[in-house]
């Protein structure tokens, strides 16, 4: 039979009220009383029942999180800020694999919410109308991470796409090409899709460089549609001279796709990517890219959740943390921009 609270108060000789007050960090408790209570828990190996502690205050201390893909390092940086968050302010998360795709992503909202967490962080691409109909009424503080919904009617904690690939690209040009290609992501995907491939576009406007559908390729962020893309590139009568990739991945297969060819980076091929993960330290040359602070983006949003939890005020419910170009061997401009 389980080890009941009745159990260790009868073991230390005290009521089950002390136990309760020693088991919650009550600080009412006389010394030489704790230590009694604390032994008997240690002797007869209790654990506290959460399901029962959640009935009586209505809170179980749970967080849900939701991310597209638990393998990403993108993802993984982020759902690390949260867990660090949680843990200061002592929440647990329930941490669930969404595989963006909408149905489980909803399943999952619903499955969340049942099991009674006091908050939900959620992290995907596009925060749909069948998103917005579930988060939206449920009864519980929802944060988006790394994500907005467009008419951010929801918090959310992200940095600015557009401003972030308007200045990847006009490093680029900065550095006297002409010829520049992206590799976008989905661009049914708001922010890493559509709004980088707007700030890119705008950059070239800016500078009074034509657009050319030719030089823009989407792929899904991942390494191998870098890969191909970039070797598409290749094969036109004017190939590229510089490539922004809406991610690290498809970078560092834009990268394996020109030295495949016999070219160089960045004497040949400049080349800068997006979330400065810990791959882009790892290829040769290493790899410039845009910083999106995934772990501050992932404490942030824990905090913002444990203020909406906690009825505590809140300034901003859409915070946009700044990004930075971190500069490395895959482009000819080794100084940070003044």
């Amino acid at each position: 039979m389980p080890i009941t609270i009745y159990d260790v108060a009868r073991e230390a000789g005290v009521s089950m009220a002390t136990v309760s007050r020693v088991v919650n960090g009550n600080p009412n408790v006389k010394p030489t009383t704790r230590k009694k209570v604390l032994a008997a828990i240690e002797r007869l190996g209790y654990r506290p029942n959460a399901v029962a502690r959640g009935l009586a205050s209505k809170r179980t201390t749970t967080v849900g999180v939701i991310i597209p893909d638990i393998s990403s390092m993108f993802f993984a940086e982020l759902a690390r800020g949260i867990e660090d968050i949680a843990t200061m302010y002592k929440y647990n998360i329930i941490l669930c694999n969404s595989d963006q795709r909408l149905e489980k992503e909803l399943q999952l909202i619903n499955t969340l919410l049942e099991k009674q967490v006091d908050g939900l962080l959620f992290m995907g691409a596009e925060v749909k109308d069948a998103h917005l109909q579930v988060l939206s009424t449920a009864a519980v503080p929802v944060v988006l991470a790394a994500t907005r919904d467009v008419e951010s009617s929801l918090p959310s904690v992200t940095i600015d796409h557009f401003q972030a690939a308007y200045d990847a690209t006009r490093l680029l040009i900065r550095d006297g090409h002409r010829r520049i290609a992206m590799l976008t992501g989905p661009l049914n995907d708001p922010l890493g899709g559509l709004l980088r491939f707007e700030g890119f576009k705008q950059a070239l406007a800016d500078a009074g460089i034509q657009y050319h559908e030719e030089l823009v390729a989407s792929g899904n962020y991942q390494y191998d549609s870098g890969l191909k893309a970039m070797n598409n590139f290749l094969k036109l009568d004017q190939p590229p001279t510089a490539v922004f990739a809406a991610s690290d991945e498809m970078a560092i297969g834009a990268i394996h796709a020109v030295q495949d060819a016999g070219l160089r980076v960045p004497e040949d091929v400049e080349v800068i990517g997006f979330d400065n993960v810990r791959l882009a330290e790892m290829v040769r040359p290493r790899l410039t890219s845009v910083v999106q602070p995934m772990y501050d983006i992932g404490a942030v949003a824990m905090r913002l959740l444990t203020k909406y939890m906690n009825n505590e005020h809140v300034d901003e419910h859409v915070v946009v943390l700044p990004h930075r170009i971190e500069h490395r061997e895959s482009t000819r401009s080794q100084s940070k921009e003044k």
